[in-house]
């Protein structure tokens, strides 16, 4: 990992299925940078409350029972060359986090008060000394509001579903269009109108809509930002 006295935090905000996720890593990874993606850490926590029965068969949420847990969570990142996986509780878990399974479930998680703090505790711990790209709902309003580089993306809802079950069918989930677009609609409501920090664009942050651009389009994008950035501090 690269790091010098010019190293910044970076953060990336936005929408479900906007993008974010895959170019911080990617940025991340093309100006030596630690990417860590928030959005894991709180499917990660929504796996253990699957796994420990605190999610009713009906999506209500054993509230008091995640919180109890928290001390209980454990959460990693474990980085093998170009690829990075989520770690909860010592066990390799990213595969089971991006199921449209935990996807119906990680906005109320996400939404209780305290499950935000530990995580952004954490998240801000992972910060400390700076070279990192964070990307999530609330990096550059909360987790880091004087980060250097801000960045807000947005697609429509119809274009990030299409991406969505592009990603499931290719790791082999039956999905349909209708029920991602159904999930996307409803996890862009909760995460708009939450009351624990909600979804919002920080005033100072660069909004991208990337609804018409192709990945490498977005990457070059990101990167002249950063390069921009630099070039000014």
């Amino acid at each position: 990992m690269m790091q010098d006295n010019h190293s910044i935090i970076i953060a990336i905000d936005g929408y479900s299925s906007s993008g974010k996720s895959s170019m911080a890593r990617q940025l991340a990874k093309t100006i030596g940078y630690r990417y860590i993606d928030s959005g894991a850490m709180y499917r990660a926590v929504t796996l253990y409350a699957m796994r420990h029965d605190l999610i009713d068969a009906d999506g209500t949420v054993n509230t008091a029972g995640v919180i109890n847990a928290l001390p209980d969570i454990k959460i990693d990142f474990d980085v093998n060359g170009d690829s990075q996986s989520t770690v909860l509780n010592g066990e390799n878990v990213e595969r089971e986090i991006r199921t449209l399974a935990v996807s119906n479930h990680v906005s109320p998680i996400a939404a209780i008060p305290e499950v935000r703090h530990a995580l952004v505790k954490m998240q801000q711990a992972m910060g400390k000394r700076k070279g990192i790209v964070m990307d999530g709902r609330d990096i550059g309003t909360v987790v880091f509001p004087d980060a250097e580089m801000k960045v807000f993306c947005d697609a429509s809802a119809d274009e990030r579903a299409r991406r969505r079950v592009a990603e499931l069918q290719a790791k082999g989930e039956a999905v349909t269009f209708e029920e991602v677009l159904e999930n996307v609609k409803k996890r862009d409501y909760i995460d708009e109108n939450r009351a624990e920090s909600p979804l919002r664009c920080a005033e100072d942050a660069v909004r991208l809509d990337n609804s018409s651009m192709s990945i490498p389009e977005q990457n070059q994008w990101l990167l002249n930002l950063y390069n921009s950035i630099l070039s000014k501090g």
